[in-house]
């Protein structure tokens, strides 16, 4: 699709109605709201090669509360992906290639407003599903389009989660109680990145292409596919605005860099974006209102990390960006150098190089003092302090963790319970009656017993 340009009067409006969005007062410096009543705020771990996601306190020690299977239905879905040849090449080639020769079955997760589920994105098994925290059943199951989740945003109002389908460029909107479908769009390849504005009125969307290859030569940049930051409004899903960060990067004499957007970050008054591309150790300062890159920041290399580009797990160099509730401090993960450091947003001098074994994401204690990363190479994640830069602890957890989330569950959440059938969840708290029927293309059940639902374009699953 052709880039957004000015000369439409449709698009003029959408970026008027963008610039007053960024000019809105800035929210995120407030401190975090309190948890609802009965739940406690947590920090969802996910563990990719593991299949499960740890659940920690969001602040303080960060020590461990419980731990999930987030792949209770697995004999199910190799089942599926065993009879089907097209499923079975697709499941091999994820694990062989963004893999790193295991299976990925979770790639990010968020909570229901409630605290009673966790809604997973699960790659090799294509698929989004919400576990019951109580019992550890599913309560639903929606099969994305293609062969590939990967990267969710939850909506400000917590009823909505997007979620990035790899090998169909398309995002689906999905409603986080029920998996009911609300809407889906198309992206350029290999959509990844997905952010809500902090009014819920516009959805962004990254696409990094292929990550696959080894043609990573700045000269075969080309090959990579169609990359690009896919805005729609969050009602209709209907597209307002594309980005090209090609032109942006070619403008400011950068043409030998990627335009493959990763993690990124708004400012506190979403004036500006902050975003990390393949292959950079760095990031670069994106200005909505005059549509350029602003600034550009370079980090330090590790002497010990290969050139070899060919090397780099899905072509990241740095994969992994939050920044401060008051908008002062980025936090970075530079994943294929192994460290993690705080830089200060007003002069971009980054702190301390605090080690971190290929540190895989960043993101934000619940009382906003932390920058969280997970590594990735050493199975834990580590909190730094946003005001010294220095770490402050570190806490073991699953396989290969990745996305980290805040959450919510019961306030005396320790686990789901164990046992089928007749699965109880904590002491006294009886099992929630199952979901009532929804038309839409995803499916219901527990590990124990299933059901599905389904529309007439939608394959039959069992589950």
């Amino acid at each position: 699709m052709p880039a957004f340009g000015t000369r439409h009067l449709r698009a003029a409006a959408v970026t008027a109605a963008l610039a007053l969005t960024a000019a809105a007062p800035a929210s995120g410096a407030a401190a975090a709201p309190d948890a609802p009543a009965g739940l406690r705020e947590v920090m969802f771990v996910g563990n990719n090669w593991d299949g499960t996601a740890d659940v920690i306190r969001s602040t303080g020690d960060f020590a461990r509360i419980g731990r999930i299977d987030v792949v209770p239905d697995k004999a199910r879905r190799m089942a599926e992906i065993n009879a089907d040849p097209i499923k079975w090449i697709y499941f091999q080639a994820i694990r062989n290639s963004v893999g790193e020769g295991h299976d990925q079955f979770v790639d990010d997760m968020y909570s229901t407003p409630d605290g009673r589920s966790v809604v997973v994105s699960r790659p090799s098994f294509a698929d989004v599903v919400s576990v019951d925290l109580a019992t550890g059943d599913i309560n639903w199951r929606f099969p994305v389009s293609g062969y590939r989740s990967d990267h969710m945003a939850l909506s400000p109002d917590g009823s909505r989660v997007a979620v990035s389908a790899s090998t169909s460029n398309t995002v689906h909107v999905l409603d986080i109680s029920t998996g009911e479908e609300l809407g889906s769009f198309k992206t350029g390849d290999k959509p990844h990145e997905n952010i809500f504005t902090r009014d819920g009125k516009y959805l962004w969307n990254m696409s990094i292409g292929e990550v696959n290859t080894a043609l990573d030569a700045p000269w075969l940049d080309w090959t990579k596919g169609n990359r690009r930051i896919t805005v729609v409004d969050a009602t209709t899903y209907e597209q307002v605005k594309v980005i090209d960060m090609r032109e942006r990067l070619d403008a400011i004499g950068l043409g030998d860099h990627s335009d493959a957007v990763r993690p990124a970050v708004f400012s506190p008054d979403e004036s500006k974006l902050y975003f990390q591309v393949s292959f950079f150790n760095g990031f670069f300062e994106y200005d909505l209102a005059t549509d350029r890159i602003t600034r550009t920041k370079t980090l330090p290399k590790n002497p010990a990390t290969s050139e070899d580009r060919t090397t780099w797990v899905n072509d990241s160099r740095h994969h992994g960006l939050s920044m401060s509730p008051d908008g002062s401090k980025l936090c970075v993960a530079g994943t294929m150098d192994d460290y993690a450091t705080v830089v200060d947003r007003t002069t971009l001098r980054e702190g301390p190089l605090v080690t971190a074994a290929k540190p895989y994401w960043a993101t934000v204690s619940g009382d906003g003092t932390h920058c969280v990363v997970s590594e990735s190479g050493a199975d834990r994640v580590t909190a730094i302090d946003f005001a010294t830069g220095e770490k402050s602890v570190s806490v073991p957890v699953g396989d290969h963790p990745q996305r980290v989330r805040l959450g919510h569950v019961a306030a005396d959440w320790t686990g789901p319970s164990a046992g089928c059938p007749g699965r109880r969840g904590p002491r006294g708290a009886a099992r929630r009656p199952p979901p009532r029927p929804v038309a839409g293309r995803y499916f219901r059940g527990s590990r124990c017993s299933s059901t599905s639902v389904s529309r007439p374009s939608a394959a039959v699953a069992v589950m």
